[in-house]
């Protein structure tokens, strides 16, 4: 693996200023640099984009109608209606009876995903994609908190995974927290030992997503997309049925072009499978290995679009409040 300390990038603030202000090294990860995201919990908005199905009570306006807490519109009295929710002022002015219809308000648990696969285990400019990953793991966890929902999901890699049943307040955080810290030393350790890595885990884990995921849901699945195939489509596709499904794409910078160098100079890397030479300084090589980053990223993001869920990308080249602030919201498929 290729780690570059010392290279600046889009901020002012130089790599070593920026790691201090995410309390972070880049490599390995604590649970005093995600705490801080619960006073950044602002940056994010986990409003529902599409109307939800469920019938919990809650902050969430679904598509069912009944008596609740949100208002909906008049309309006549048919049988069967609840002679509660009569409008007597519309009935007595226009001399029919109407009654009350009201959108049922359901609450949303938020499940989030977050894969610690070797794969993630990778860096060139500031973070980790595994760090990087537990940061938006975290930012996510203290919006939904902020909101009111409740926060469960799954944290996993080759060797373990955790399920953590939707909690309320702040103790569903913690504990997702410390489960990002748990399996991140353990994923750390396993890809130190430089062992293979399979698909496998990645597809169990989103077939028991499926499984755990409940109609109404807010699933957000944090990975670098590596591992997908046509296999993963099928459970990502059944809960997106059901749930909002974000998946949240994690790249290095490396990934997608490879830096300046005046010189020819060989470097190696790996993606946590493979590791091979790369020549710096070689335009047409540069320009070779752009256009196959280009043709990887179109096929992943196809497989995220074919699966029904919404995508976002984030770099782990700069810190995730860099990147909202400038607008990758806007970069949503």
């Amino acid at each position: 693996m290729w780690w570059n300390k010392h290279q600046n990038f889009d901020a002012n603030l130089g790599i070593s200023e920026q790691l201090n202000a995410l309390h972070s090294n880049g490599i390995n990860l604590t649970i005093d640099e995600l705490l801080p995201y619960q006073g950044k919990a602002s940056l994010l908005n986990l409003a529902p984009k599409k109307a939800l199905h469920g019938h919990l009570s809650g902050n969430y306006l679904a598509r069912t109608k009944g008596r609740g807490m949100e208002f909906d519109e008049v309309r006549h009295y048919q049988t069967g209606d609840d002679i509660r929710a009569i409008d007597w002022r519309v009935t007595a002015r226009t001399g029919e009876t109407h009654t009350k219809l009201f959108k049922e308000e359901v609450e949303r648990p938020v499940l989030i995903a977050t894969d610690l696969g070797q794969s993630m285990f990778f860096g060139s400019k500031l973070l980790f994609k595994s760090v990087q990953a537990a940061h938006i793991a975290a930012l996510v966890a203290w919006h939904a908190k902020k909101r009111g929902d409740r926060v469960g999901g799954l944290v996993f890699n080759e060797l373990d995974h955790q399920e953590l049943k939707p909690r309320s307040r702040q103790n569903g955080v913690l504990h997702y927290l410390h489960a990002l810290d748990e399996l991140h030393l353990q994923g750390l350790e396993h890809w130190q030992q430089d062992n293979p890595t399979s698909n496998d885990y990645f597809i169990e884990n989103c077939n028991r997503l499926r499984q755990l995921a409940r109609p109404g849901s807010l699933v957000y699945l944090i990975t670098d997309g590596n591992h997908f195939d046509e296999q993963v489509l099928l459970p990502l596709t059944q809960i997106s049925r059901v749930c909002e499904l974000v998946i949240c794409q994690i790249s290095d910078p490396l990934e997608s072009e490879l830096p300046d160098s005046q010189h020819k100079t060989s470097v190696a890397v790996t993606d946590g499978k493979v590791k091979q030479q790369l020549t710096l300084g070689d335009k047409k090589a540069a320009e070779r290995y752009q256009q196959k980053a280009q043709m990887l990223s179109q096929l992943k993001q196809h497989m995220y679009q074919k699966a029904g869920a919404r995508f976002i990308s984030f770099s782990a080249g700069s810190s995730i409040e860099h990147q909202l602030k400038s607008g990758v919201e806007s970069w949503i498929r």
